[in-house]
């Protein structure tokens, strides 16, 4: 009897290695997906981050001093920068599907209309420096940058209204990639300024906006209804059905920086890069970046994740088979060899492999179908050899549906799952 648990033993240890070297499979799957839409990202928009829109201007001023009885020139070069007293964006985000063969990534195609106020464009007025220095500026640009400038596919800009022509680019240091317009030399300092901008921009991952305006209003809708809101600021009102989502934020400047860090121009995050720059308890009351507003269009349901997950449960599907199959061997007086018990724990651990293989070619759910029937059938044919008849081969078959039903429920289950394996774990024992 002793020989023969330390064999079960030596096999479940076995089967253990085993499950680790499936989880390593779809690690590495996993990874090739990742690998597949950084591609679409490179060569379509990776995610992309919103500012703007702001007006700037360069200026320098020079001033004369005596160094050693010589007259030197010495210079300073600045921008000054007016952001909007309010900022609206109303916007529409579609996504679609695009591949790099099994794998296959959400892009979005975000149409927004964006309306700026600017009450006045006093802070646009240089302030000398030094006594007697000479001051020269440029002509103030009214500009808006992305994180990535190869997702623009339209933008139109309305002064009032008067259509004024874009180009590419800022020409405002660490947010060189967008559109501007450079305003007229008679715009009024003293005067307010209105300015309405369509834009069509694509991306994918994730999309940013920066609360730039003193009082800031975003209203977005979409198609995807798995949207994970985060950044620094969540809506306040947000919607979300099988249909897609709406949200809306309303960010006052009384609550963000991020006019001051955009003048100082402080860092933008977009995609993964900033990950590990969240704030911390060090850090939380000065960011080490700019303030956003962030929708991900995440898919919780993914098949890599989904697979993940089953693995996890292996070990325990495995133990209860085991356990059926001792109980089996127990009450009807049988001898089942520890061999036996190996090849029935190796139909149930490549169930897992056949559950990742299969689910690259078709929707989970068919793909778990497919896997768990082929082994509940072998299974069954199996245990009915094993154990001594169709009698007992076909309620042991059934008890494996019923622990794959189980696995198959807490797969879908993505908030509750922890809970429910557990109580029934707690259930079976």
């Amino acid at each position: 009897m002793r020989s023969k648990l330390l064999s079960i033993a030596i096999v479940l240890v076995l089967l253990v290695i085993a499950l680790m070297q499936i989880s390593m499979v779809v690690a590495d799957r996993q990874a090739n997906r990742q690998t597949a839409i950084a591609s679409v990202a490179s060569s379509l928009a990776g995610a992309q981050t919103l500012v703007g829109p702001l007006i700037h201007v360069a200026c320098t001023e020079e001033w004369d001093v005596l160094i050693d009885k010589a007259r030197v020139t010495e210079r300073r070069e600045f921008h000054l920068t007016a952001a909007p007293t309010k900022l609206d964006i109303k916007g529409a985000s579609q996504l679609e599907a695009r591949s790099r063969g099994l794998h296959a990534t959400q892009v979005f195609n975000f149409k927004a209309g964006i309306t700026a106020e600017w009450a006045d464009l006093k802070s646009l007025k240089p302030a000398q420096q030094h006594s007697g220095s000479r001051m020269t500026c440029g002509q103030a640009i009214l500009m808006l940058a992305v994180s990535d400038a190869r997702g623009i596919r339209h933008a139109s800009l309305k002064l009032g209204e008067q259509p004024m022509p874009l180009k590419p680019g800022t020409f405002f240091g660490a947010y060189p990639r967008g559109v501007h317009a450079v305003l007229p030399a008679d715009t009024a300092y003293s005067g307010g300024l209105k300015a309405n901008i369509d834009l069509e921009l694509l991306g994918t991952e994730k999309i940013a906006i920066v609360p730039l305006g003193g009082d800031t209003q975003v209203r977005i809708s979409s198609n995807w209804p798995h949207p994970s809101f985060g950044g620094r600021f969540l809506p306040v009102e947000r919607s979300v059905s099988d249909a897609g989502f709406e949200a809306n934020w309303r960010v006052s400047s009384l609550a963000s920086t991020a006019q001051q860090d955009i003048a100082r121009l402080m860092k933008v995050c977009a995609g993964k890069a900033c990950a590990a720059d969240e704030p911390s308890e060090a850090t939380i009351n000065a960011p080490s970046h700019v303030e956003t507003l962030d929708i991900a269009f995440v898919d919780p349901a993914n098949t890599y994740a989904l697979s993940d997950r089953a693995t996890k449960y292996g070990l325990l599907f495995v133990g209860l088979t085991f356990l059926a199959v001792g109980m089996f061997e127990l009450m009807k007086s049988l001898r089942v060899h520890p061999i036996q018990y190996a090849l029935v724990g190796a139909a149930m651990t490549l169930f897992f492999l056949l559950l990742v293989s299969l689910s690259e070619h078709m929707a989970f759910g068919s793909a778990y179908a497919v896997a768990a029937a082929s082994c509940v059938e072998l299974l069954t044919y199996y245990a009915a050899a094993m154990l001594g008849g169709w009698l007992r081969g076909i309620p042991f078959g059934l008890e494996i549906a019923a622990l794959y039903g189980m696995l198959f429920v807490l797969l879908q289950m993505e908030q509750a799952a922890l809970v429910v394996g557990a109580q029934s774990a707690r259930f079976c024992d």
